[in-house]
């Protein structure tokens, strides 16, 4: 059958500086997408489902697919590539003319270089930066590590939730008392004695703790500290209607976070069920009266809030001046015993007792003959859906002001989630665990439509063709994890594979639950994962070196070199660090989230490789 092409031209505003320099006014940009029949086919005449299964980008170009910029060796030819796959997930779901009509003419009015572009980045939580304090907080070496990340040629920081975190879960920044709040041990003493709030001599000497965080000592050190800048504030109050303005801006969550804190310190141990029925049961007057009596802590409670915002927004602005952008994340749930299933019960699945009837987990696998029973509440999701989603809309919303992109944890729960009994042991069938459905597509337009490409899915795990088909109706990018590429006795088919990768994905070696490289090649690999990664290097040219460093930058080179839009590398990776630097150990509830990179870490002989191997991919 012969191939006709469509050919696809959008007239753009190009030349001068930035993304689009060398580029001459006034070129144009073509798609060409080879369609049986016999001659061109109009745009808007073009099946949606072709339009979802085609790809756009060079390096898998093949007979069926054809991308060119002309002038075709033009420096913007990355960022362009990009917009075109923006452009293409913007027909996603236009199903009529009208709908590719405001795709294409979208397309045509955003190449302003503001666009997502092939690009790299770094993962790395700020908990992680060096500091003088024991832990990584929000001051110097935040902006340090925004300069590194601008001279290795990097264009995205990723970090992990920003929520509070606390020693009964581990610390672990998935497991928070509040969807929405900050964490305010993040918050960097210097700055506050750089910006006002406080003399040097109320955050006191420095600690010489080179080595993982100690969350006891720190969050003992902070509690001081913060209670001197309210001290401070009381005193003299400043910036008082820009504070007022975030506690306008934030109504819909804050109030009810800095009763529920204020609460809990009230009636130590326990939960929010075990309180007093007036406060247990929210009843208007004796959240009044409590909130009157306790007015300067939830005030105080507040400021901290206000803070820790303006800090980040000041790393923010440093960061986007050297061309760096964020990479948040939000975990799918959020715990029983936290300000929002205090202030929304009817959100989760509870009893007429508030207690939970459900709670979260994933079923019995390779990994765990038990499954996983994580203890969170499950959602109602009729009860969200009545309100318009609303939760979280204002949660996703909160994090994309702090953020530029997030990455959406457990995706797949949104489609359809394992529900465990309340009192079951396990999380296995025979208990009565099972599957249920998520929200449905009204939920998924609702994000699509707030959040326009800027939510990454979760996608690793079993994923079934259901979520398969969300993520591809939605836009939604996924996970490429080169960590998961070796496995089984033809690792053709592998997803994880480089040569699998598709564009509108976010490729990386490992993430913040996996090893480091060097630890999964140490300790992890099996023999047969071994024998084919040997096998794979040598294919492509590339004799697997013995020194395991140096194995581990090949990986890190795979990860980079994939054709997805997004190559993120685990800093531990690009220090060549084992697995004493490891961040996470899914199922292990101590011990972790306390890895810290070294003071003077960032040497320039790792600058410039990281630059090197980036600029050579095109990112």
């Amino acid at each position: 059958m012969r191939a006709a092409r469509l050919a696809l031209g959008a007239a753009l505003a190009l030349g001068g500086a930035g993304p689009t320099a060398g580029l001459a006014a006034g070129s144009r940009l073509a798609v060409r997408v080879a369609l049986p029949g016999p001659g061109p086919t109009p745009l808007r005449q073009v099946p949606a489902p072709v339009l979802r299964q085609t790809s756009i980008a060079p390096a898998v170009a093949g007979p069926a697919v054809a991308a060119a910029m002309i002038p075709s060796q033009a420096p913007a030819a990355a960022p362009a590539l990009s917009l075109l796959q923006d452009f293409q997930q913007g027909l996603l779901a236009a199903e009529d003319s009208g709908g590719a009509q405001a795709a294409a003419d979208r397309l045509a009015g955003s190449f302003d270089g503001s666009a997502a572009r092939r690009a790299g980045g770094i993962l790395m939580h700020v908990t992680s930066l060096p500091s003088p304090r024991g832990i990584g907080d929000l001051g110097p070496e935040a902006c340090r590590f925004v300069d590194f990340l601008a001279r290795a040629g990097q264009r995205y920081w990723q970090v992990l939730p920003l929520t509070p975190t606390e020693a009964g879960a581990g610390n672990s920044p998935y497991s928070s008392f509040s969807a929405f709040a900050r964490n305010t041990l993040l918050i960097s003493p210097e700055r506050l004695v750089a910006d006002g709030w406080l003399a040097p001599e109320d955050i006191g000497p420095a600690r010489d703790t080179p080595g993982d965080i100690d969350y006891a000592a720190v969050s003992a050190d902070q509690a001081r500290i913060l209670a001197k800048v309210w001290e401070r504030y009381r005193a003299r109050p400043r910036l008082q209607e820009e504070f007022q303005g975030f506690k306008d801006e934030n109504s819909y969550w804050l109030e009810d976070y800095a009763l529920f804190v204020a609460l809990r310190e009230s009636f130590p141990g326990g939960t929010w069920n075990d309180w007093p029925a007036g406060y247990r049961r929210r009843d208007p007057q004796a959240l009044a009266e409590f909130a009157r009596e306790h007015a300067e802590r939830v005030e105080a409670l507040k400021l901290e809030q206000f803070i820790f915002v303006r800090q980040w927004e000041a790393l923010k602005s440093y960061a986007a001046e050297r061309g760096v952008r964020f990479i948040g994340d939000v975990p799918i749930y959020i715990g029983y015993d936290s300000a929002d299933a205090w202030a929304h019960p009817g959100f989760f699945q509870l009893d007429e007792k508030l207690a939970m009837k459900f709670v979260s987990g994933i079923p019995p696998d390779r990994f765990s003959a038990d499954g996983q029973r994580w203890g969170t509440p499950v959602y109602d999701w009729t009860a969200l859906g009545a309100d318009g989603y609303r939760w979280w809309l204002e949660r996703l919303r909160g994090t994309l002001r702090l953020v530029d992109r997030v990455r959406i944890d457990h995706f797949r729960g949104l489609v359809q989630y394992w529900r465990v009994p309340a009192g079951a042991k396990t999380a296995r069938p025979e208990e009565g665990a099972a599957w249920a459905d998520g929200p449905g597509d009204a939920f998924f337009a609702a994000l699509a439509a707030a959040f326009p490409d800027r939510l990454i899915a979760e996608d690793l795990g079993v994923i079934t063709p259901d979520v398969v088909a969300v993520m591809e109706r939605y836009g939604l990018p996924g996970m490429k994890v080169l960590h998961y590429a070796f496995g089984g006795e033809d690792i053709v088919k592998n997803p994880y594979l480089p040569e699998n990768h598709v564009p509108r994905s976010v490729a990386y070696t490992g993430t913040h639950d996996n090893n480091t490289t060097v630890g999964w090649l140490a300790e992890d690999l099996s023999p047969l994962e071994k024998k084919n990664l040997q096998a794979y290097l040598r294919g492509r040219g590339i004799e697997p070196p013995r020194d395991l460093r140096e194995l581990a930058w090949v990986v890190v080179g795979l990860a980079v070199q994939s054709v997805a839009d997004t190559a993120i590398l685990p800093m531990q990776d690009v220090l060549g660090l084992g697995s004493e630097a490891r961040m996470n150990f899914p199922g292990k509830p101590t011990g972790y989230w306390r890895w810290r990179m070294k003071l003077g870490a960032l040497r320039e002989d790792i600058v410039r490789r990281l630059r090197v191997l980036s600029e050579r991919a095109g990112r």
